[in-house]
């Protein structure tokens, strides 16, 4: 289970910033996952959802996309060279978009808690750390400044095979799973199975990852449930091929012609490769009095194709009992069956595997205004603000010391932990009548 997440000078946030999902006095019992993380140690109380919560712009999404461009990093830097484009430090000020970058990871893996972080700048990786804990003191697993590397005593044979293949701007995690280094691999697997961002972007990837799920004879009726429980009429869905329109292939083709010049020549077997590529498409199947009826996705409502895009994701995320990054989680959702999705990850009866939800919202319902309809502890809400500068802020309710049975959504929409928008009244009342005038 992640433990926490931290960063400094990446996208909005200029300077230093940390997520925890480790539990305070001011947790609700209920929620709190107890998780072994060293050899007869005392097991550390951890949260399994977090709510991130402020204005628009104010860095929510910014949030999950950092840790999403850690995700990145450490699965592709070695398969690829990254581009100087895909390094995004804060970029309002000029002396920052010069400076690295900061990611780091806090987190129980297989029992043993483990640090992982880098430092990169647009051309190469500046730092790269590893370390566990498994008595609770810090052993290295490696330390690199530059091409150097300060390797541990564990797995310092593999350390220094894996140390000859590194290029200046990849990981040597992302290296070490290359080379199916058997010490840095479970590291390199928590990434591959954590921090994906389920976002408006890649919709569609997801939702026909749901759609094939319903091919898994382990995880249809899964998936089928939480399509069910929706309340969205579904009862099932069909996944099809789609073939390109010979009138749009043939635009396609004049298209690609003039795209490549006569640098490259294509032939017919290239643009046939290229054009006649079967994608696939789906209908949902719906409850009708007599028959179920098949509508394509055109025909449905925005919220239904955002929870398809979900459930797959959803249901993955609590049987591998991973961390799933959802950004703006309420969009086009009803609040109930927002509420009814946290309380899967709340609950140990549905998630017993100990998965995490990262997720943002602008919905002051959720935040409850008692303890007793609250559907996050204190300690599981956080805020972003924009400062002055430009630059983000992150921090958590905790800072500002609320009571137990403070009514937390009334006092945020009062404006009494900050994190909102500050709106003029008047520019508003001036927009309507300056628009008449005009006309």
């Amino acid at each position: 289970m992640l433990l926490a997440f931290r960063a400094e000078n990446v996208r909005s946030f200029r300077d230093e910033i940390e997520l925890s999902m480790v539990a305070t006095s001011m947790s609700e019992p209920r929620f709190v996952r107890q998780v072994e993380w060293r050899e007869g140690g005392r097991p550390i109380g951890v949260v399994p959802v977090v709510g991130v919560f402020g204005p628009n712009a104010s860095g929510k999404s910014n949030l999950l996309e950092a840790m999403d461009d850690m995700r990145m990093y450490v699965l592709e830097s070695f398969r690829r060279d990254l581009r100087p484009d895909e390094h995004w430090p804060f970029g309002f000020d000029p002396e920052t978009r010069e400076r690295p970058s900061r990611y780091e990871v806090d987190l129980v893996l297989e029992g043993v808690r483990t640090e992982y972080g880098f430092v990169l700048n647009r051309d190469s990786i500046v730092e790269e750390w590893a370390f566990r804990y498994p008595r609770g003191r810090a052993a290295l697993l490696f330390h690199r400044h530059g091409q150097e590397v300060e390797v541990g005593t564990s797995g310092r044979g593999e350390t220094r095979t894996v140390e000859k293949l590194l290029r200046p701007n990849s990981l040597l995690l992302s290296a070490a799973a290359a080379a199916n280094h058997s010490l840095l691999l479970p590291l390199h697997q928590w990434f591959r199975r954590n921090l994906q961002l389920a976002h408006e972007r890649n919709r569609p990837n997801r939702q026909a990852f749901t759609i094939q799920q319903l091919s898994d004879e382990d995880e249809r009726e899964h998936v089928l449930d939480m399509l069910r429980a929706a309340d969205l009429g579904i009862v099932g869905a069909k996944e099809h091929a789609i073939r390109l329109d010979p009138h749009m292939k043939e635009r396609m083709e004049r298209a690609i012609r003039l795209m490549v010049g006569d640098e490259i020549r294509l032939d017919d077997d290239d643009l046939d490769r290229v054009l006649n590529v079967e994608r696939f498409g789906f209908t949902l199947l719906h409850q009708g009095a007599e028959d179920n009826l098949e509508l394509p996705p055109g025909y449905e409502s925005l919220g239904t194709l955002v929870w398809l895009g979900l459930v797959g994701a959803v249901t993955a995320a609590l049987t591998d009992g991973a961390l799933l990054l959802a950004d703006e989680l309420d969009a086009s959702l009803h609040p109930a069956l927002v509420a009814e999705l946290v309380r899967l990850f709340q609950d140990p009866r549905t998630n017993p595997n100990r998965a995490q939800l990262v997720f943002n919202s602008h919905d002051p319902t959720m935040l409850g205004d008692s303890s007793e309809d609250r559907l996050l502890g204190r300690d599981q809400i956080w805020f972003t603000e924009k400062l002055i500068e430009g630059n983000s802020r992150l921090y958590p309710l905790t800072e500002l010391r609320p009571r137990k049975h403070e009514a937390i959504g009334r006092r945020y929409l009062d404006g009494r932990y900050g994190a909102m928008p500050i709106l003029s009244r008047q520019d508003f009342n001036r927009i309507i009548p300056a628009l008449v005038s005009d006309n």
